[in-house]
Formats: C-alpha cells, sequence, structure tokens
C-alpha cells in the first residue's frame, strides 16, 4: 500500500471517528434523559463521571447498555467498565477497537 492510500486511509478512520463521537454525544443525551445538556456542549476529553458530565452510577449501567445495544460491546468486569467509561475520546476509541455489528 502506497503512502498515499494509507493518508486516504487515515482520514476516513479520522473521520469515521469524529462522527462516531458525534454520535455518542447523541446517544448519551437521549438515553440518559439529560434533558439540560446539549450533545454539541460535551468536550471530547470531559470525564463523563464526577466534576466532568456528572453521571452516576446508575448511568454507568444504562451506558454499558448502550454499547451493548448500539455497537454489539460486552461488558462483564466492572473494572473493564471504569475504563472504558471515561469520556468521549475513551469511549470512541474502544468501540473502533472492539465493535462487532
Amino acid at each position: 500500500m502506497g503512502i498515499e492510500a494509507k493518508k486516504f486511509d487515515l482520514k476516513i478512520l479520522l473521520m469515521e471517528k469524529e462522527q462516531l463521537k458525534q454520535q455518542l454525544k447523541q446517544q448519551i443525551v437521549q438515553f440518559l434523559n439529560l434533558t439540560d445538556v446539549q450533545p454539541e456542549n460535551i468536550k471530547d476529553d470531559e470525564p463523563l463521571f464526577g466534576e466532568g458530565l456528572g453521571l452516576d452510577s446508575i448511568d454507568s449501567i444504562e451506558l454499558i447498555v448502550l454499547l451493548s445495544r448500539e455497537y454489539g460491546i460486552t461488558i462483564e468486569d466492572p473494572k473493564e467498565g471504569r475504563k472504558i467509561l471515561v469520556d468521549i475520546n475513551t469511549m470512541a476509541n474502544y468501540i473502533l477497537a472492539h465493535q462487532t455489528q
């Protein structure tokens, strides 16, 4: 594969990742019924829990269901979930690496 083809593949992957991050933001707002949050106001590196978006343990369960239902990703180990549900960037990277649907 030539350099130009590799650059093209990287560009497509980056576009897919940006689209995925926007989709994740919309899904989080919708699935968690965050009526006071606009998807475009969620930063890619903003923590989902605690001081960031302020989600709680019930929300984490709903996010795990979202990953399963929408992306075919099963998280059975809570420790793994804590590593994945950090921020939008981390979730998108995990989905791109593990998506089955």
